[in-house]
């Protein structure tokens, strides 16, 4: 286990979850309820699992312009990722991160790393991000599970 990361912050924040790691990229527009941020997409590894208050690790971001909005309603109904990590990730997510932050004050931070260090995000880990893109893992502790 690589016990940080540095990564390339597209909405900078601090947020810490458990992570939740897809070996498939996740439209969130179709691919997640947005009244309670499951996933639903019955094609995608992690269907069925709730991705809210937990970091969403990606190889990458698939979808539509439509992607900012699921995430700014996940926001608002209190059931948003704590933060969101990826490979690729489109303009599109990180707008609906600034948008819920304005519109809720809740800060998404969402953060590009490299292919191989979305291998090190291993499922399951504690994730904390901090402003300047740093993530510090860490196993979780029995309290968190």
């Amino acid at each position: 286990m690589i016990p940080r990361l540095t990564a390339r912050p597209l909405v900078p924040g601090t947020a810490s979850g458990i992570v939740l790691r897809s070996h498939v990229p996740l439209s969130l527009w179709g691919g997640v309820d947005p009244s309670d941020g499951t996933i639903i997409d019955r094609r995608h590894d992690r269907c069925g699992e709730a991705i809210a208050g937990r970091v969403l690790v990606l190889p990458a971001e698939k979808g539509s312009s439509t992607a900012s909005a699921v995430l700014v309603e996940l926001v608002r109904v209190g059931c948003g990722p704590a933060a969101i990590v990826a490979s690729t990730l489109s303009p599109i997510l990180a707008l609906g991160a600034i948008v819920a932050e304005l519109m809720y004050g809740v800060t998404v931070p969402v953060l590009r790393v490299s292919e191989e260090e979305v291998a090190a995000l291993e499922d399951g880990l504690r994730a904390s991000v901090e402003a300047d893109g740093t993530i510090r893992l860490a196993s979780p502790d029995r309290s968190s599970r």
